[in-house]
């Protein structure tokens, strides 16, 4: 897309609110107060004009959600007709999430739940498609935690993350075909590819396609790496370099490419909104909210 006017839409964890964003003078508007007690991830549907996001529910302590409690909800673009798609009972903690355009799916990671999870656009058909661990035990091992989700629905794969302990450096991203294997499950699925571990944090992921890229965000401790912006080319992706395009975060989370192309946008817990110039490697603040605004996950609004 060339010459596109679009707005940023982000995730406020703390307001419990969805603003969006003009990147061009960093101006912002609330359009609309999100019922959760943690909203975490966003997705635009700029064809069928709506807006997908997550709850995470009830904190349990620390930064952990044990309790079965999280739901998305999908609201107008507008802010209008604002209800929950997947209600709660459903899901542990749903983090971050992306669209599926042409199988009509939205998928998110189920972090504390150790999932992948998919379900057609309204809400129906509820889908496993990986469980990374079962019950309280393996729930505690944050290396089966899932977090960051992207799909490549041409090619037929979706990747996730599994983000690890907190700045631990034993980060993975994985990739499995989006059809399930004949004969296989969610736990037991034999086509799931290892392609990078030991990164320190990785939380958000996207896809850009037209460009061959990879990209991810990684909220990890700065000496191994991590507070960075990310890219792999999908060319040999597993084997080809991992790239630092962005630095200087404050605890990134949400990650959104431009739709031309040429830059990407990153949010974090300080309540940035940085982009980054892929043409001229130059980065700058396009938003800064008040004090203690957390930004989770972002995604791009045509207007």
């Amino acid at each position: 897309m060339k010459n596109v006017n679009y707005s940023i839409v982000a995730l406020a964890a703390l307001g419990q609110k969805i603003l969006v964003i003009n990147p061009e003078d960093g101006s912002s508007k609330v359009l609309v107060e999100t019922p959760g007690k943690a909203p975490d991830g966003i997705v635009v549907d700029n064809t069928n004009g709506y807006i997908y996001a997550t709850n995470m529910g009830t904190l349990t302590g620390g930064e952990t959600f044990y309790n079965n409690d999280g739901s998305i909800e999908r609201i107008n673009i507008d802010g209008s007709n604002h209800k929950i798609i997947i209600p709660v009972g459903h899901i542990v903690t749903p983090k971050q999430l992306t669209l599926d355009q042409k199988n009509g799916r939205i998928y998110w990671c189920d972090r504390e739940g150790m999932r992948v999870m998919s379900s057609k656009l309204d809400g129906s058909d509820i889908k496993t498609l990986v469980e990374a661990g079962k019950g309280d035990e393996q729930r505690e091992d944050a290396n089966r935690h899932c977090v960051g989700i992207a799909v490549d629905p041409d090619a037929g794969y979706f990747y996730w993350t599994q983000k690890g302990p907190a700045k631990g450096g034993t980060g993975r991203l994985f990739r499995a075909r989006i059809e399930m294997p004949q004969g296989k499950n969610e736990t037991n699925r034999d086509d799931i590819e290892l392609l990078y571990e030991n990164l320190p944090e990785p939380i958000d992921l996207e896809l850009d396609l037209a460009n061959g890229y990879m990209y991810w965000t990684d909220r990890g401790e700065e000496s191994l790496g991590g507070n960075t912006l990310n890219r792999a080319k999908l060319e040999n992706i597993g084997k080809s370099k991992i790239e630092i395009i962005g630095t200087g975060h404050k605890e990134v989370i949400g990650l959104a490419i431009a739709p031309d192309h040429n830059s990407v946008f990153t949010a974090d817990l300080g309540g940035h909104i940085r982009q980054f110039d892929l043409v001229t490697g130059r980065q700058k603040t396009v938003f800064q909210g008040e004090k203690n605004l957390l930004l989770t996950g972002i995604a791009i609004l045509i207007n």
